[in-house]
């Protein structure tokens, strides 16, 4: 039987180092193909480690909000939809595991931060957490027990080292011993380390997306630049690295654009990947 969505394409993008200007902000040049993008048909997803509001507070700032739009946060682990106001999606880290990751994290010195719906909560307001917030302006809650403080369990929970990435892989390798069969734990850039429930992830959120849309999973394209996008970039019909990726991010990709986020390189491949556009 025919799909009437055959002919549609879905952009799944991330958006630090992909979409974003390295100010958090969406060029002119970028908005406008995106604006193409939705003219022709076809369908776009912001696919972030950010936390939900962070990535509402881009999409305000640069008017990203598009009939049926939904956005997939906190790495997978929670799928938006912003028309109805409400998760399509959610998968949360356990309180037992999420309190043996925070003891582990204690245990190596390395700065830990979970989230409510609306607010990061850490142990203290330290240098790590004030770096955090220069990109992403949610309030802070401090608090010496931070899972006290949640209503359900997180969705993810966050640990940073500013300038030592070798602890923070030795942390993944203790997370992963003990917890590698319920979690997955992955870095976003080489000073962030996340840790979510297995069963999310980028490349699993955009595989419901698709069949929330029924797209056919060969119509997506995924952009991205980190660690964390690899596992979009390998689900998706066809996966896009960008200029300034990581050279394991650009061997899991089909195309490598030519040019960075700061000169709109996923142009490139909205160009040549979506008709139209």
């Amino acid at each position: 039987m025919h799909n009437p969505n055959d002919s549609i394409k879905i952009l799944f993008t991330d958006m630090d180092g992909t979409l974003l200007l390295n100010d958090s902000t969406v060029s002119d040049e970028m908005k406008a193909a995106l604006d193409r993008l939705i003219r022709n048909g076809h369908k776009l997803v912001l696919t972030s480690g950010r936390p939900l509001d962070s990535i509402l507070e881009v999409m305000q700032a640069s008017d990203l909000f598009y009939p049926g739009t939904l956005v997939i946060s906190n790495n997978g682990s929670l799928i938006y939809d912003c028309t109805a106001g409400a998760p399509l999606m959610e998968k949360t880290v356990p309180f037992p595991i999420a309190s043996g990751i925070i003891r582990e994290a204690e245990v190596l010195g390395i700065h830990i931060q979970t989230y409510t719906d609306h607010e990061i909560v850490c142990k203290k307001e330290d240098e790590e957490v004030i770096y955090y917030r220069k990109r992403i302006h949610l309030p802070l809650i401090t608090a010496p027990d931070i899972l006290s403080v949640l209503e359900r369990p997180p969705y993810k929970l966050h640990t940073i080292h500013l300038t030592d990435k070798t602890l923070l892989l030795k942390l993944k390798e203790r997370v992963e011993e003990k917890y590698g069969t319920e979690i997955t734990a992955q870095f976003s850039n080489d000073q962030y380390l996340e840790f979510y429930n297995h069963e999310a992830g980028k490349g699993n959120a955009i595989l419901a997306v698709c069949r929330h849309f029924n797209i056919p999973v060969g119509n997506s394209i995924a952009a991205g630049d980190a660690p964390n996008d690899i596992s979009m970039l390998q689900a998706a019909g066809i996966g896009v690295a960008m200029a300034n990726a990581g050279p394991g991010v650009k061997e899991a990709a089909d195309f490598v654009t030519s040019l960075d986020n700061e000169h709109n390189g996923l142009t490139e491949a909205i160009e040549k990947f979506m008709p139209g556009c």
